[in-house]
């Protein structure tokens, strides 16, 4: 008999392909650019990290500040993408203004996307 089995596929591999399926969908923004996922987490390492939980777990360092996974329980994160590119102003002082280009939206917004919590 042949090595090849009439069993489906494992939930275990079930689940590393919708894994790889989503990194790859993430990695293309709502405007159908690719992203630079590593740009992304570089540009909220230098800019953000100070306040923000950037990654996929832990807490953020200013407690009123929400943790990046979360955002898309908060926004619709394809509503950032205009507000990235006119600038972001919150009415608090420690948060400086961002006004970003279209490449680093997409990459930002492609960060984001690899980190969400799932509902």
């Amino acid at each position: 008999m042949s090595g090849i089995s009439c069993e489906g596929p494992s939930s275990a591999g079930l689940s590393a392909l919708a894994a790889a399926l989503f990194v790859l969908l993430a990695s293309t923004t709502a405007n159908g650019a690719e992203a630079d996922i590593a740009a992304g987490r570089l540009f909220t390492e230098r800019n953000c990290a100070r306040c923000h939980a950037i990654g996929p777990s832990g807490a953020s360092p200013f407690e009123q500040a929400p943790p990046f996974r979360t955002f898309r329980s908060l926004w619709p994160l394809e509503s950032l993408e205009e507000a990235l590119a006119e600038g972001i102003v919150v009415g608090h002082p420690d948060m400086p203004e961002f006004k970003l280009t279209p490449k680093q939206i997409g990459n930002f917004i492609g960060y984001l996307e690899t980190i969400q919590r799932q509902p």
